[in-house]
């Protein structure tokens, strides 16, 4: 039986899956890494550890169901997205821990980037709002404050990439140094319309283009890979994580949606061929591009806290002891009591972004228990999610039907049903929740033969549950206006 690797280097673990033609689980193994904090607003990673734990949860994954390389007709990769590391292209070893996508330390080179600039140069050449999210401050962040960084560019022995760019780099030996145009289009660095590296932007943000890798499709036969647990094995797709999810989904049609519940939250919204700006505080991103077709774009609504709320409370407050354990908790009370919980972590993202907005809990009283609080929590991502949703309404000019779910969170049905009413529209859980690296995976098989067609894809995927709307209109807005006004209270915290 022929199957097809995905590598899914996510933001707080890296796994290997296999599938099978059916689109179907065959193996798989998981491995987390830390989560590293040196100040409040810096988030990092070590490169080292993740290259590391790359090869082997791809040897595990083989091991256990005991595949052969010869089986394997291809290996695509999905990744977190803007997280950045440069390293030695020499030595192969990084300058600095990576800069994850949630790390704020960048924000004052935002602040005075809005201020010189404005959001609006950016948002018409890249599609995205000056931000601490993307690639580019954080890689300028690197060049100036990482010692002998910037002679090392300028002498052409530093590299930048996305994880997707360093995991490509170490599994091929270093031997190429690429990225696909889904990744490239979250760097803040390259043109919608080119598909190419913008050199006035790269001018304006003191970016030398050498250090930044060749782009190419998301579904190509790059090159084979030498590292040994996938040794011979085509390397044939690259995606970041939400485009895969987009393609895993089948979202194949100009306004179909999905949204991936996961460390973050993640709506995708298929426009076609069609650049569409945001006026509502949304992205318009590539969703992906097949070997020499077109590309095909998206409008992108991102919220940087959800699944990671619920660590937080396991990890920080200790109020369960698994993140399972939260839907049981918010069970033992009928609904919120009143009580609003905003992660406003990392700052504000879709539709709002404002990085100076901070986390809050509003509404307590001494009514409130842990049960109000997990219900407030899973909550929290129903009403972003919400808000994300009619922005894209706003933008798209249509009416979505329904919505498609994935990610680690679908499992908890107290937040789907919660969803589809705040929502109004039903929600579909797919029998496969691994779209993410199932998007990898149909990339890679496109581009070898393994599938012919999306059409083929699109009979891979089933239905497993829908939850309708079911709640009076009147509770419905009672809520919707408690978030609404618990959103003002986290706005302007930080000066």
């Amino acid at each position: 039986m022929k199957v097809i690797a995905a590598i899914d280097q996510g933001t707080t673990s890296t796994r290997c899956i296999f599938f099978n033609k059916k689109g179907e689980i065959v193996s798989m193994a998981q491995k987390e890494h830390r989560q590293i904090f040196p100040q409040p607003g810096w988030v990092e990673h070590d490169p080292v550890e993740i290259a590391k734990n790359t090869l082997e949860v791809i040897a595990q994954a083989r091991i256990s169901k005991n595949i052969s390389l010869g089986s394997i007709a291809a290996c695509g990769i999905t990744n977190q997205r803007e997280t950045t590391v440069i390293w030695n292209k020499r030595t192969g070893k990084p300058y600095y821990n990576a800069l994850v996508w949630q790390d704020t330390r960048v924000a004052a080179q935002a602040e005075e980037l809005e201020k010189s600039i404005g959001s609006e140069y950016f948002r018409g050449k890249t599609g995205l709002p000056v931000s601490t999210y993307f690639s580019s401050l954080k890689i300028a962040w690197l060049l100036d404050n990482v010692p002998g960084l910037r002679e090392d560019a300028t002498q052409g022995l530093a590299l930048f990439g996305n994880m997707d760019t360093f995991t490509v780099w170490h599994l091929t030996g270093g031997a190429l140094h690429i990225t696909d145009v889904t990744n490239a289009s979250r760097t803040q660095l390259m043109n919608l319309e080119t598909l190419s590296w913008d050199r006035d932007i790269l001018e304006k943000l003191n970016i030398p283009e050498s250090i930044l890798p060749a782009i190419r499709s998301s579904s190509e036969h790059y090159t084979t890979i030498t590292a040994e647990p996938l040794a011979g094995v085509p390397l044939a797709g690259i995606l970041g994580d939400q485009q895969a999810a987009l393609v895993g989904q089948t979202c194949f049609a100009p306004g179909e949606a999905k949204n991936t519940y996961g460390t973050g939250c993640f709506m995708l919204l298929n426009t076609g061929g069609k650049i569409v700006p945001s006026k509502h505080g949304l992205l318009t991103t590539v969703a992906y591009r097949f070997g020499e077709q077109p590309a095909c774009y998206a409008l992108e609504g991102s919220v940087a806290v959800t699944g990671s709320l619920v660590q937080w409370l396991r990890d920080n407050l200790g109020m369960i002891r698994d993140s399972k354990d939260i839907e049981s908790l918010a069970h033992t009370v009928k609904d919120n009591g009143g009580a609003y919980f905003v992660p406003a972590f990392s700052g504000l993202y879709a539709p709002y972004w404002e990085s100076s907005a901070r986390g809050v809990i509003a509404g307590l009283t001494r009514f409130i228990s842990k049960g109000h609080i997990a219900r407030a929590v899973l909550e929290a991502t129903a009403y972003q999610t919400l808000d994300v949703l009619q922005a894209m309404e706003k933008d798209a000019g249509i009416t979505l039907t329904s919505l498609k779910v994935d990610g680690g969170m679908v499992v908890n049905e107290l937040l789907m049903q919660f969803q589809a009413d705040m929502l109004q529209v039903p929600v579909i859980r797919p029998v496969m929740i691994e779209t993410t690296a199932l998007g990898a995976a149909y990339a890679a098989g496109l581009a070898t033969g393994f599938w012919e067609t999306t059409g083929e894809l699109k009979e891979n995927w089933g239905k497993d549950r829908e939850w309708q709307p079911d709640i009076p209109q009147e509770t419905r807005q009672k809520y919707i206006r408690g978030w609404q006004k618990a959103i003002e209270r986290s706005r302007n915290w930080e000066d």
